[in-house]
């Protein structure tokens, strides 16, 4: 019976590891691609948000605008992350986006937080960007290093 469920456990491994690394960028795509497509119709319930922090941080900016180009660079985003080999630079787009998205915790309090470390459904929804914080770096793990893959020394 063991020897049975070490097979069994070995076969789910094997084929959870196959799948993983397909499966996260396809994640990420759709949280990305689809967010950011309900941000550019309007109908995303973070725009509000979006708007306020705008308001607070570079209020030079037109909201209209800036949406056009929050929406875009989320879309590029989720794609990036789709293809394989650019993970690199989906990584790098991430970072600058996951500053942003978080900057409402400490500058918009009111909407963000209902009292000492308790999140409003808005601060949940900033929060849950250490998932997608995660598993960009579970992805990253599986990179080979710079120069590696192609046979190339690097001496650091």
């Amino acid at each position: 019976m063991a020897e049975l469920f070490a097979w069994v456990d070995r076969r789910i491994i094997y084929f959870l590891r196959a799948v993983s690394v397909p499966t996260a960028r396809l994640a990420l795509f759709v949280v990305f691609f689809w967010f950011g497509i309900l941000k550019i119709l309007h109908t995303s319930p973070a725009n509000p948000l979006v708007e306020e922090l705008l308001e607070r941080t570079l209020p030079f900016i037109s909201f209209n605008e800036f949406i056009i180009f929050f929406s875009l660079f989320e879309m590029l985003i989720g794609f990036v992350f789709l293809v394989p080999g650019w993970e690199r630079l989906a990584i790098a787009l991430l970072v600058p986006h996951m500053i942003t998205t978080s900057l409402p915790l400490i500058f918009l309090p009111a909407i963000t937080w209902q009292g000492y470390l308790t999140p409003t459904l808005e601060g949940q929804y900033i929060i849950k960007n250490l998932v997608i914080i995660a598993l960009a770096l579970g992805l990253a793990a599986r990179l080979e290093p710079f120069g590696e893959r192609h046979g190339v020394e690097i001496r650091g």
